[in-house]
């Protein structure tokens, strides 16, 4: 084998006093792709800020060695490192939005790069910048190259990144977490073309992410991290089908395949969290979490040894896990028997609009013109059986947090009627009955945002308990000491502030504070879309425990079409402002399906359904398409019939009710079985 192009020897990064990676060892080929993942607080976005010599101040590398084709980067300066940024070296960061300039055009920004890197003349980087924004398939190039970051979608933005990274040709590509920002149909589009520009180019590329369905599709190798420390690396489809130490097994373990259900197949997850870089364990870093960790776990800082070619892992207890006589997989929690379900519906949703009134311009108010509105949901009907699981997915844009917002009264909806037990609901939150607030919770997507910093874990949960109940006193504090053990926290944790806990653990006070009043309904909006996938695994099981316990309905919004089929018994599909389809969620993956379903389906990472991608963006709701409001997009129009002419809606022989002009034969026919993830 050649020389690798990027080596990490024995690699250190301490923050003050800190160790935040311990001696990684680590190379790189020509043209692979190599996957970087662990849970927040890892160190993965450590070790690509220090290959790309961007630590921040704070930061500086204690010892080892970063080699780039040979070259010793950790002990480059910085005038030296800045005549490889671009041209040997490229970073593509997270959050396009705060990465580009919003004063600067988006040709302006790509021209300045290639004028600095390249040598060229103003014209020449002008008209190559054009060409960088074809070659990452932005269309309407030179429209786009005037245009500034803002008027751009978040995809377009991330494309933009790329040809910024990409346009003075580097070796290496260093992509941190990239599409984390992204909807899942255009996280896969965008993948798609990460794939081919590599492929292109010919460069190597360092893919740091939490999300291991994308990892595995994405990468030829994969190294997993854990509390500085690098525990695993091994080729990627041998990592997942067989990883040897226990937390690789916990991380794949948390995360729901397509067409797992939450009752067959519970979600295992991981029991505690990743230490804190003042407090690792003396032996082991994973021991205090490990379902096999023995004294010498405990005792001993393990080798990283090979255990298989090309097969590194950080365990001492490797040889029995590969043999097959101990087994790394996480206990499974025992959880409460299931509820039954109720036929009789606790939600119903008829014909429900939702619209937000625009401000007119000066010419539309003196020429008498009506006040322009987005119109956010359209039309929808639904209902909910009480304590079952509705689960809503979609793109942005799509409708979802509208219609959960309308549904609390956060939102007022506009038309329709909006029924809870029977009871119509008034548009605004302020118009509800005390009573009828306390049968309907919500929790939001941010955990960061929905608790008050300034006051304590016992004082947010005691708000909605003496609000909506009239709790006093003794029976109080039982309660929130009650709701804090049904959500796996220590009873003392009531007089910590947010501030001192983990975004999992503020999540679970969330939730903990939606359930204090007992509600019918929990509406629940992307509560696990900001989390690991370990801390994710434990909320989706925290939640399934707690409505089966109490008896809640929940209506569950994700844009992660896996967790919705994981956790849900029925699933809506929400395209601009309307549905597109509705069905048992056991049905979800088995067509047939409505073309916008599967091109979600097809976008999941990892989840090896081979399928449509789509193009464009989703049209404005302030100017919503004619007909089918999805044929702009759809990979099976049918032309003047699907432009001009609403769709029917069409029942399936699996139990789904599709918006759809095309037969569900001639779905069925067009429509490949999934096949299962590995």
């Amino acid at each position: 084998m050649s020389a690798p192009l990027l080596e990490l020897r024995r690699l250190s990064v301490a923050y003050g006093g800190l160790t935040a990676l311990r001696e990684i060892d680590l190379s790189l080929q020509t043209g692979e792709t190599l996957g970087l993942v662990g849970e927040s607080g890892s160190g993965k976005t450590t070790l690509a800020l220090a290959v790309m010599g961007y630590l921040p101040p704070e930061g500086r590398v204690t010892g080892g060695e970063i080699r780039l084709a040979g070259r010793d980067l950790a002990a480059a300066t910085r005038a030296e490192l800045r005549a490889i940024w671009g041209i040997e070296l490229a970073l593509v960061p997270q959050d396009p939005f705060t990465s580009l300039n919003p004063a600067l055009k988006i040709g302006a920004q790509l021209a300045e790069g290639l004028r600095l890197h390249r040598g060229l003349t103003r014209a020449e980087a002008q008209a190559r910048a054009i060409e960088s924004l074809r070659e990452v398939r932005l269309p309407d190039a030179e429209r786009l190259a005037a245009a500034y970051p803002h008027q751009l979608s978040g995809g377009q933005q991330q494309r933009v990144l790329l040809a910024l990274a990409l346009s003075a040709r580097p070796r290496l590509l260093v992509l941190d977490e990239p599409t984390t920002a992204l909807d899942v149909t255009t996280e896969a589009t965008v993948l798609d073309l990460v794939r081919d520009l590599l492929a292109e180019t010919g460069a190597a590329a360092l893919y740091v992410s939490h999300n291991l369905g994308v990892v595995a599709g994405r990468t030829q190798r994969t190294a997993v991290l854990y509390a500085s420390e690098l525990v695993e690396d091994a080729p990627t489809a041998e990592l997942f089908q067989r990883p040897l130490h226990p937390y690789t097994r916990g991380l794949l373990d948390s995360l729901p395949r397509p067409g797992q259900r939450r009752a067959a197949q519970p979600l295992a997850g991981m029991a505690g969290r990743i230490p804190p870089l003042n407090d690792l364990p003396p032996g082991c870093v994973f021991a205090p979490r490990c379902p096999l960790a023995n004294e010498q776990c405990h005792a001993e800082r393990p080798p990283l040894e090979e255990a298989q070619p090309g097969h590194r892992v950080r365990c001492h207890r490797w040889p029995e896990i590969l043999a097959g006589t101990a087994d790394p997989a996480q206990p499974l929690t025992a959880t409460a028997p299931a509820l039954a379900r109720a036929a009789e519906p606790l939600l119903q949703l008829e014909d429900v609009t939702v619209a937000y009134p625009l401000r007119r311009t000066l010419a539309e108010v003196l020429a008498g013109q009506p006040r322009p509105a987005v119109q956010a949901v359209a039309g929808v009907d639904l209902q909910l059986g009480k304590g079952r699981t509705l689960g809503i997915v979609g793109e942005s844009g799509s409708g979802k947090t509208s219609l959960a917002r309308a549904i609390v009264g956060l939102a007022p909806h506009s038309g329709g009627e909006i029924h809870l037990l029977d009871l119509a609901l008034p548009p605004d939150v302020q118009q509800r009955a005390r009573p009828l607030l306390a049968q309907l919770q919500m929790v939001f997507q941010n955990p960061e945002e929905a608790l008050n910093p300034y006051l304590t874990i016992g004082e947010s949960l005691s708000r909605p308990l003496v609000n909506l109940l009239g709790l006093r006193g003794p029976a109080l504090a039982a309660r929130i000491n009650e709701l804090l053990e049904a959500v796996r926290l220590p009873a003392e944790y009531a007089a910590r502030r947010p501030g001192q806990l983990s975004g999992g653990e503020k999540q679970r006070v969330a939730i903990a504070r939606a359930f204090a009043a007992r509600p019918e309904l929990l509406v629940a909006d992307e509560p696990v879309s900001a989390l690991d996938v370990s801390v994710q695994a434990s909320i989706l099981n925290l939640l399934h425990r707690l409505q089966d316990e109490q008896g809640a309905a929940t209506i569950f919004i994700s844009h992660d079409i896996a967790v919705v089929a994981y956790l849900a018994d029925d699933v809506a599909v929400m395209y601009l402002g309307r549905l597109m389809q509705t069905g048992p969620a056991a049905a979800l993956f088995k067509p047939p399906h409505h073309p916008y379903t599967e091109a979600l389906l097809a976008a999941i990472p990892g989840g090896g359904a081979a399928g449509v991608r789509l193009a464009g963006e989703i049209p404005s709701a302030l100017h919503p398409p004619s007909g089918c409001p999805f044929h702009t997009r759809c990979p099976h129009s049918l032309g003047e019939l699907c432009e001009t002419e609403t769709p029917p809606w069409q029942a399936t022989a699996n139990g789904k009710q599709i918006f759809c002009h095309i037969p569900p034969a001639d779905l069925l026919a067009l429509q490949p079985r999934p096949e299962a993830r590995p």
